[in-house]
């Protein structure tokens, strides 16, 4: 079985992340009002953020960490082909490995890459990590998840095995957490349901359009077990009870 014979892999989506254009466009205009010289995404996907703000801030440098090889290649391919190849590397390894210190440091929904503890504990200690390495007076983004509402015994039985109601914070315990890590929260912003919807749906689009059309085929089956799950997560699970915080932060002394 070749991956011609699967489902396309995320060609829907622009960000790995309910994050909107709009969004987008303010957080990048904020990000680069200090001219940052160098930018760090840890768990960074292909970098869609990373390379707008490198295409804001001329002359800046990028580097962007994760594991997955088909994502890297992806964020290679539209730095080359926006004229951004010599600016920025996109490296295949472990976050908890970076080396050095950056003016901007991305962390979009990747902290569990910079701690080997369970949550919530994971937040506390890539805080700690992400103070380590933005440069003083850099910034931080921080995309975390957090509960929008105390989840139900029966929304936790709905989401994916293993979470619990302990797993996140609210929304002022993450940033009172951030802020006993050593930040000033300079913004503080939280991803809307539009932008959830927007993000679930195209997840999953190419899986369910490929679905439609080889009903009869070998992997059928299980594919449709997959997107059935991601499904019911979604739309009986998380939807209005996890958010998504982005929250920009700036080092303290």
């Amino acid at each position: 079985m070749t991956d011609h014979d699967r489902p396309p892999r995320l060609t829907r989506l622009k960000f790995h992340g309910p994050l909107s254009e709009a969004r987008a466009a303010r957080l990048v205009e904020r990000l680069t009002r200090t001219s940052p010289a160098t930018v760090l995404d840890i768990g960074c996907g292909w970098g869609e953020l990373m390379l707008r703000i490198l295409e804001a801030a001329p002359g800046a440098t990028g580097t962007g960490i994760d594991l997955n090889d088909a994502d890297l290649g992806r964020g290679r391919d539209n730095a080359a082909a926006r004229g951004l190849a010599e600016r920025v590397t996109f490296t295949e390894g472990s976050a908890a490995n970076a080396q050095g210190t950056a003016d901007l440091v991305l962390c979009l929904g990747a902290s569990h890459a910079l701690s080997q503890a369970k949550p919530p504990q994971h937040t506390a200690d890539a805080l700690l990590a992400l103070r380590r390495l933005v440069n003083p007076g850099g910034r931080v983004l921080l995309g975390e998840g957090f509960w929008e509402r105390p989840p139900t015994a029966a929304d936790i039985m709905a989401m994916w095995p293993g979470i619990t109601s302990d797993d996140h914070y609210d929304l002022a315990g993450l940033v009172d957490l951030a802020v006993s890590a050593g930040f000033r929260p300079e913004w503080i912003e939280t991803a809307s349901l539009e932008e959830w919807d927007d993000f679930e749906s195209g997840y999953m689009a190419d899986v369910e359009e490929w679905l439609a059309g080889h009903q009869d085929h070998p992997l059928a089956a299980e594919t449709q077990k997959m997107a059935d799950d991601h499904l019911a997560i979604w739309l009986r699970g998380s939807r209005n009870v996890m958010g998504l915080a982005y929250l920009t932060l700036i080092p303290v002394g």
